[in-house]
C-alpha cells in the first residue's frame, strides 16, 4: 500500500490550522457563555475544546501503525461524548437557576463560531476520506459545529421575540445528540479497520 507524502504534508499543516482556529475559539466562546449564562454556547465552547484536542491527537498519531490508529479511533470516539456530559452538566445548574441568554451576543457569537467552523469543514473535506476514521472524526467534528452554530444563532434570533430559556436548552440538546451520532459513527469506522494509507 502506498501513500503520497506531499499529501501528507499538507494534511498535517491543515489538522494543525484546524486545532489552532478551535483552540482560539474556545476561549471566546467559553467567556461569552460565562457572562451571559447561556447552555447551548457553553456546550458548543467544549466542543470546541475537545475539536482541538482531536486535531492535535491526529497530528501526533500520522506515523503510527495501523492498529494503533484503530486504538485511538476508538479514543476519539470518546472524546466526542465529553460535549454532550459538560452539557447535562449546564442543564442541570440551568433548572437550579434559570436564567435567559442575552440574545445579540448568543446570535453574534454563535455567527462568529460558524465562521470558524465553515472554515475548518472547507479546509478539511479535501481529506474527509484520507486517514479513515482518525479524519472522518475531524471533518464530521467540522461539520457537526457548524449545524450547531446555526441552531445557536436561530435560538438567538427566536431570543427577541420570545423571553425564554428554552431555545437555548434546545440547541444544547441538538449539540449533545449530533455528537453522540458523531462518536458512534467513528467507533464504528474503528471497528470496520477503515483506517487507510499507512503501511
Amino acid at each position: 500500500m502506498t501513500f503520497d507524502h506531499k499529501q501528507d504534508a499538507q494534511f498535517a499543516k491543515s489538522v494543525l490550522f484546524v486545532a489552532f482556529a478551535n483552540l482560539t475559539y474556545f476561549f471566546v466562546e467559553f467567556i461569552v457563555a460565562n457572562n451571559i449564562h447561556s447552555t447551548s454556547l457553553f456546550a458548543d465552547s467544549i466542543d470546541f475544546l475537545e475539536d482541538a484536542s482531536i486535531n492535535i491527537l491526529i497530528f501526533l498519531a500520522l506515523g503510527w501503525s495501523v492498529k494503533n490508529k484503530e486504538r485511538l479511533g476508538k479514543c476519539l470516539a470518546v472524546i466526542l461524548v465529553v460535549p454532550a456530559l459538560a452539557f447535562l452538566y449546564t442543564t442541570w445548574q440551568k433548572f437550579n437557576m434559570p436564567s435567559i441568554p442575552d440574545p445579540s451576543m448568543l446570535s453574534l457569537t454563535g455567527l462568529g463560531a460558524l465562521v470558524v467552523n465553515l472554515s475548518c469543514t472547507f479546509v478539511l473535506i479535501r481529506f474527509r476520506d484520507y486517514q479513515g476514521s482518525l479524519t472522518k472524526a475531524a471533518f464530521l467534528s467540522a461539520r457537526n459545529d457548524a449545524l450547531a452554530n446555526i441552531g445557536i444563532i436561530i435560538a438567538g434570533l427566536i431570543g427577541f421575540i420570545w423571553l425564554s430559556m428554552w431555545p437555548d436548552l434546545i440547541v444544547g440538546f441538538f449539540i449533545m445528540a449530533i455528537n453522540l451520532d458523531a462518536a458512534k459513527e467513528i467507533w464504528e469506522a474503528s471497528e470496520h479497520h477503515e483506517i487507510p494509507l499507512k503501511p
